[in-house]
Formats: C-alpha cells, sequence, structure tokens
C-alpha cells in the first residue's frame, strides 16, 4: 500500500511522546498525510521529557518537523472538533493515538469525546475504520484492562509500546524505531525502520550470528 493516504494522529500525554514523533515523520516522509492535534497533557510531555521548548499557549507543532515534510501535514488546534478528523465524511485511512494515556484511552473507550483526540477516534469507532492506540504505562490495573479489552472488541487495535529485543537494540532511538514500525506494519504501510526475521541458517558458523537480513526471503 505505496499510495498516499491521509492518517489522523493523536498525541495525548502518555510517556513515550518519542513514539508519536517518530511515527508521524515516518509517515510524511512516505507521503502519506497527516492531521495533527495534540493535547495539552502532550505538551507538557515534550517539554519535560523530550526537552522540546513547545509553547504553552500557542504550540507550533509544526516546526518540530523537518520544513521538507510540512506539505502533507495539517495541525489542528484541540478545541478545533469542527476540523477534518472529526467528520465521518472525511476521507481519513486510519487514526492513531501514539502515545495513548490510560485517561484518553478510557474516554475513548465509552465514547466521552470532550476534544479533538478524542472526538476522531471516536469517529474511526463509529465509521468502522481502523483506530490504532499505542497506550505506554506500567503496572496496568484492572481498569486500565478492561477499557483495552472495551476498545479491542470495539474494533481498536491495541499496540502497546513494548520494544522487542530481538532485534538486539544498541540505541533508545533502535527501541522507538521498533515500535513505530510495528504500528506502520498494522496499518499496511511500508517503512524500514528495523529489519526483519529470517529463519536462522542451521549450524551457522557463528553461534552469536545475527539472523537478520541473511540469504533471500523465503517465498
Amino acid at each position: 500500500m505505496n499510495e498516499p493516504r491521509t492518517f489522523a494522529v493523536g498525541f495525548s500525554g502518555g510517556s513515550g511522546i518519542a513514539y508519536g514523533l517518530r511515527f508521524v515523520s515516518a509517515l510524511l516522509e512516505s507521503g502519506h498525510r497527516v492531521h495533527l492535534a495534540a493535547t495539552g497533557a502532550s505538551l507538557r510531555v515534550m517539554r519535560h521529557e523530550a526537552l522540546l521548548d513547545v509553547d504553552m499557549q500557542r504550540p507550533d507543532l509544526a516546526a518540530l518537523f523537518p520544513q521538507s515534510l510540512r506539505a502533507n501535514l495539517f495541525v489542528h488546534d484541540l478545541a478545533a472538533v469542527e476540523a477534518t478528523p472529526s467528520s465521518g465524511s472525511a476521507r481519513i485511512a486510519a487514526t492513531v493515538l501514539i502515545p495513548c494515556s490510560m485517561g484518553t484511552l478510557a474516554r475513548v473507550a465509552h465514547g466521552f469525546s470532550s476534544n479533538l483526540v478524542e472526538r476522531m477516534a471516536d469517529v474511526a469507532i463509529k465509521e468502522g475504520r481502523p483506530l490504532l492506540v499505542v497506550p505506554r504505562e506500567t503496572p496496568l490495573s484492572v481498569i486500565h484492562l478492561e477499557n483495552m479489552l472495551k476498545l479491542a472488541r470495539a474494533g481498536a487495535i491495541v499496540l502497546p509500546a513494548m520494544p522487542g529485543f530481538y532485534t538486539r537494540p544498541q540505541t533508545v532511538q533502535d527501541m522507538v524505531d521498533f515500535v513505530v514500525g510495528k504500528a506502520l506494519d498494522r496499518l499496511g504501510v511500508e517503512h524500514a525502520l528495523f529489519a526483519r526475521w529470517k529463519t536462522p541458517k542451521p549450524a551457522a558458523a557463528d553461534p552469536a550470528a545475527s539472523p537478520w537480513n541473511e540469504g533471500e526471503d523465503e517465498s
């Protein structure tokens, strides 16, 4: 699915804003269009976790991305419930909340739409379009788990930010790319953020040899 598509992306206040920033960048780099909205809590996370100088009153989210990618980026105010992704008639391919806080997840799971991030998730559910949420919380309470189950039963994809280590990550960015890559996979977006697993060769001369990118893909 390499044709340009339109995605709605919401940042909420969960830890892990690096996932959201990387996800939007990956979509834009692939030529897709992104409608972006961010909660006030996510702006605080940007300041304190990512050390980004974001104006809390008039945030310029477009400035977080290279100028060369901004032509396909549409940033909306959190209160703009009239914005494109809030309408069921908008041709949004998928809606993604990354990272998704437990508060935002709970409100979406119970159909409570008080802002654009929650509204565009609600629209995705009612229209039967893909909704992917990336929660980042630990440990998980029974309430958290029940809300995730409720969303999954409504058709949402619940993809927790759980980096895999079988790719032998060397940096934090490698772990971020793994989670973002898994999200892109579920949406059918081509990427090269991590190397894909291939069957290890038998009797490898080096027991520590990596099974990634060895030989040809099996058919």
